[in-house]
């Protein structure tokens, strides 16, 4: 008798009741909601934001049917779209009186629909591509000859440091166009120069020049290496996408694509926005560092200070202002940028044990700071973080001693969490080159729906049509290859879900290609039951032969598929990934659901009888017998 052991028969159980739970919450649906974040690193999301957006809401007699908070934003569920438009404005002018200086960020967003018991058991539904939620899409074009000027300017501020550590004497260092130009009085120091350089900048190609009078200073020229201008423009593209994903995940965007296109190009997808203005504002968001001195004597006079706070600023300083919101004057040259920064770690001060940000300077950088805390002890430092355009004075501390080994830290007045917030912010970084948006678009929820119904559709009629020609030509074990395959879809569904992969339409047509790739499995199996019962064979036996013979040649079908898979996983991108991963996923789950969950559904039908006349398996042709005779 064909019969499965009580374990298997309770991993089938409990793999259908799984994958039964956790394709549940993708019926749900997902409703209109207002996301909240936070645009500035000191400011954050907590539960007394909640309650300003309940307040705010109740003020406006608009009524929402949940509310959900994380560490990055507050989600406000509404019913309807009219609906989701007023309570995006109400909570706009709430939090942001001021629209120019705004601290958050509220966007049109989807949540989704699935219940609490759901949500408890982390059974959520599967993120939809920007085909199918609907979104914003963004290609950028970046400046590279943008990420070229900034390396040259860098190795400006490099070379007179390296300069004067050699005591090599020059006339000035200054970047024309895309070039660097030193100049020197005598062919002595500038072959000096050239030497030095030459040893410590080995991506500089250098050449001589001077100009027609036989009394101009003498020039050396000094421009990338094209290698070295590959590589720069690489890093910039490869910096930027990675600052983008930094911005992009704080802000909580599920599931944001964001992907290079061709050698200068970026693709930003952004599934659930709405709203391209707040998705610009996203894509904008960057922070950076800089290092200045504050004008002490200026800062100290209250006449001057006044002044300063109508606009009337002393020659050569800017006014910024401290966390405390304290006024502050600092000197508009700029000392040290972030780009300089190798690394940001919270941690605490080593003698007040109050939290603080560990910065790692490179070797340059080490070797400015170092140059600056000796020529500038008694005097205070300001560390200046710049968001969005506007610039905040995270401390300014009285340089002490003179610092070197390039370990910076930045403290004073900031909670653990600020420390680990404006550390997250310094490693992600500004941009290394400029972006222009060159193309926009928005998908709007109604297409997106559309496609999922055609999608739905589509799948469902191709599922139909297997299940009417296999019940049509296999009778009862048509049956059940019909009940496997209605498991392999719940099972690859649950998966998805669980992975929290994202569906696209290329998804949706994986997941009809598997359906229609697995019911092979089971129509082997069929076939070969039907040989060993034209060879004479019992039907316990055919059962059992069926099922083991024909598991080689399922086994190697689906392995050569799966390589075939797994290679467009690798290699291929964007739609042909998201396809790739459902078709491997689905592979692995018609193995399981043609093979183990078909074969428990036919132990439970034929498994318990001793005596069978025959298998409802349609018409067996058996040499000198009737049909039907071999047939139940």
């Amino acid at each position: 008798m064909n019969r499965y052991p009580l374990w298997k028969n309770a991993t089938v159980l409990i793999a259908l009741v799984l994958g039964l739970l956790y394709t549940l919450p993708n019926f749900f649906g997902e409703a209109p909601a207002v996301q909240v974040s936070s645009v500035k690193a000191t400011i954050k999301v907590d539960t007394a934001l909640l309650a300003r957006v309940e307040d705010a809401l109740k003020a406006a007699d608009i009524v929402s049917t949940g509310l959900h908070a994380d560490l990055q934003s507050i989600r406000v569920r509404v019913i309807d779209t009219d609906t989701q438009l007023k309570a995006k404005d109400v909570i706009e002018k709430a939090l942001n009186p001021i629209p120019a200086d705004a601290s958050y960020s509220v966007a049109l967003n989807l949540v989704s629909n699935s219940p609490n018991w759901l949500t408890s058991i982390h059974a959520l539904p599967m993120y939809l591509g920007l085909d199918l939620r609907g979104g914003v899409h963004f290609l950028l074009q970046v400046d590279m000859k943008g990420a070229l000027t900034k390396r040259l300017d860098s190795t400006g501020a490099d070379l007179r440091s390296l300069l004067r550590d050699k005591n090599v004497r020059h006339s000035g260092i200054a970047r024309e166009t895309m070039s660097l130009v030193v100049r020197f009085r005598d062919a002595e120091t500038r072959d000096k120069a050239r030497g030095t350089i030459a040893d410590q900048q080995p991506d500089l190609l250098l050449s001589d020049s001077q100009d027609g009078n036989a009394d101009a200073p003498l020039k050396l020229i000094a421009v990338l290496k094209p290698e070295a201008q590959k590589r720069i423009q690489d890093f910039a593209l490869k910096q930027n996408i990675t600052t983008l994903h930094n911005r992009i995940n704080e802000l909580g965007v599920a599931e944001p694509i964001i992907q290079q296109q061709g050698a200068d190009r970026i693709v930003v997808q952004l599934p659930g926005v709405q709203d391209t203005a707040k998705a610009k504002d996203i894509l904008g968001r960057t922070a950076s560092l800089e290092v200045r001195m504050v004008d002490d004597e200026n800062s100290a006079n209250p006449a001057v200070m006044a002044q300063a706070a109508q606009g009337i600023l002393p020659s050569g300083t800017e006014l910024y202002s401290e966390r405390g919101g304290r006024p502050l004057l600092l000197k508009k040259q700029v000392v040290l940028t972030g780009d300089r920064l190798t690394d940001a770690q919270p941690g605490f001060d080593g003698q007040t044990q109050e939290p603080a940000v560990h910065l790692t300077l490179d070797s340059a950088g080490a070797r400015i700071f170092k140059d600056v805390t000796r020529e500038s002890v008694g005097k205070r430092m300001a560390i200046v973080l710049i968001e969005k355009g506007k610039g905040e004075v995270v401390t300014a501390p009285v340089i002490r001693s003179e610092i070197g080994g390039g370990r910076v830290q930045i403290s004073g007045r900031m909670s653990t969490q600020e420390a680990n917030d404006t550390a997250l912010l310094l490693r992600a970084g500004s941009l290394a080159a400029p972006m222009d948006i060159i193309e926009e678009r928005t998908i709007g929820p109604s297409l997106g729906a559309e496609n999922i119904s055609k999608g739905f559709h589509s799948t469902l009629w191709g599922f139909t049509a297997i299940a009417a020609f296999m019940i049509a030509y296999y009778l009862l074990f048509g049956m059940v290859s019909v009940l496997a395959l209605s498991a392999n879809l719940l099972l690859l569904i649950a998966l998805l879900s669980l992975l929290q992969a994202t569906l696209t339409l290329p998804g949706i047509a994986a997941i009809a290609l598997t359906l229609g790739m697995a019911i092979d499995s089971n129509v082997l199996i069929n076939e070969r039951i039907r040989e060993e019962l034209r060879g004479g064979n019992t039907p316990q036996a055919s059962i059992l032969a069926g099922y083991e013979r024909a598991w080689a040649t399922i086994l190697d079908s689906n392995v050569t598929t799966l390589i075939a898979g797994i290679a467009l996983l690798i290699f291929g991108s964007g739609p042909v990934r998201g396809f790739a991963v459902v078709h491997c996923l689905g592979i692995l789950t018609s193995i399981f659901s043609s093979v183990v969950i078909s074969r428990a559904f036919v132990n439970l039908i034929y498994g318990r009888r001793k005596k069978l006349a025959g298998l409802s398996i349609g018409q067996v042709w058996k040499p000198g017998v009737t049909a039907g005779a071999a047939t139940k």
